[in-house]
């Protein structure tokens, strides 16, 4: 009696959702390891000869008080480098939690706030733990006291509003305001740090590693809120 044809065994093709969350993974992943290998030529010193050109670099010939561009240049960056600031960081986030809580999104509220202030305690002990000097070799034009790697305000800038963008975005279901709010996260990020590198008041290197470990943070806040979202545990994106 002839053996009827089995079927081969059907493979298990991965979700979109398994699929963008080992993208996320990878990309923390990459920032991580980039803040790594920052962080030793930091230490071993071999970022200082490239630190010190592109400081002097944004400053006018035999003056180092003296920043180019045009005067209103100065003005907007300082304005711009605030927005960095602790208590304006603090005040975003507390009026996002705040907005989300009053649309009935108390547990992502929570998250938001748990989030960004872990993010916020490990800038400060990552400043702690390098102890690196501001920089020297040019004026600052702001007045600051702080350790310098990696910079605050580029590392707050990122871990606040790229966890926020990020949060938001899994509780908004259209394609558009997606976009729009990681937009104004990112773009908000860059310029932040930008604007510190400007000011002589951090090395370039303090700010990319800024970006970096907060970039990375930002990322996995969105796999964690990602995972409490599948176990209804964070409200869903909005139906319409």
């Amino acid at each position: 009696m002839p053996i009827p044809p089995t079927d081969p065994p059907s493979r298990r093709t991965a979700s979109p959702v398994e699929i963008s969350g080992l993208l996320v993974l990878a990309l923390a992943a990459a920032s991580l390891l980039l803040f790594v290998l920052v962080a030793d030529g930091v230490r071993e010193g071999a970022t200082l000869a490239f630190d010190e050109a592109v400081l002097r670099s944004l400053r006018r010939a035999g003056n180092p008080a003296s920043p180019i561009g045009p005067a209103w240049l100065e003005i907007a960056v300082r304005d711009f480098t605030s927005l960095g600031s602790t208590a304006v960081l603090a005040t975003v986030t507390l009026l996002t939690a705040g907005y989300l809580a009053f649309d009935g999104k108390r547990a992502a509220a929570l998250f938001v706030v748990l989030a960004t202030g872990g993010g916020m305690l490990l800038s400060f002990a990552l400043k702690i733990g390098f102890d690196r000097p501001r920089p020297d070799v040019v004026d600052r034009l702001v007045d600051v006291h702080t350790l310098s790697f990696p910079s605050g305000h580029a590392m707050g800038a990122a871990v606040t509003y790229l966890t926020l963008g990020v949060l938001i975005v899994r509780t908004e279901s259209k394609r558009r305001l997606k976009v729009y709010v990681l937009a104004v996260a990112l773009l908000l990020t860059l310029t932040i740090g930008l604007s510190r590198i400007y000011l002589g008041v951090h090395w370039p290197t303090d700010v990319l590693a800024g970006w970096c470990a907060g970039s990375a943070w930002a990322l996995l806040c969105w796999l964690v809120a990602s995972w409490l979202q599948r176990r209804g545990q964070i409200e869903p994106a909005d139906p319409n």
